[in-house]
């Protein structure tokens, strides 16, 4: 019983956590929600005897992934978001349309599914560390590499996007002498 509030304690506070996210008007305060988002992750990884999972979720994604947005964010100085009154199309289209979608999905879920969702959260999960990291770096090998590059590509894309216009030397080196006409 124990088990089964904890699990709704964390799994409210990562709904929340995501919410806030989506709220936060400063980049900062959405990477630090997003950090609370990880940590009560991990805490239901460890609620369902995944403790392999949540030490990974927590030095891996909670530690590495967000010091990383946040030096990318601090890199960037990425003031706080301006907020707009948004479209009046995306108003009037966007609610009735995830309304509907909403409605479509569970209509789907429940009337053709044919075994109902059950969750088992006796503690048991099954993989080692072993099996994992055979998946991870053995069967899943070049998908974790074409990741890993891609969120290089995507951190470098955002130092030259947010680098001033017409700069080509980096901040603190000397510039060139110039030419001497004559």
């Amino acid at each position: 019983m124990l088990q089964l509030v904890l699990f709704f304690v964390f799994g409210i506070i990562a709904v929340a956590a995501a919410v806030n996210l989506l709220v936060q008007r400063h980049p900062i305060n959405s990477a630090l929600s997003l950090i609370v988002v990880m940590a009560s992750l991990a805490a239901l990884f460890l609620l369902m005897g995944a403790e392999f999972l949540a030490a990974i979720q927590v030095i891996v994604y909670a530690g590495a992934i967000m010091v990383l947005f946040v030096f990318v964010i601090m890199l960037l100085n990425a003031g706080e978001e301006e907020r707009t009154t948004g479209s009046r199309v995306a108003m009037l289209l966007g609610f009735p349309a995830a309304v509907l979608l909403a409605g479509l999905l569970g209509w789907t879920l429940l009337t053709h599914n044919p075994h109902p969702v059950t969750v088992d959260l006796s503690g048991r999960f099954v993989g080692s560390p072993t099996a994992i990291a055979q998946l991870l770096f053995r069967d899943f090998l070049l998908p974790f590499e074409v990741t890993s590059v891609l969120i290089l590509i995507a951190i470098m894309g955002a130092v030259v996007l947010a680098s001033p216009a017409g700069t080509t030397t980096r901040p603190g080196t000397p510039e060139p002498p110039a030419k001497r006409e004559g």
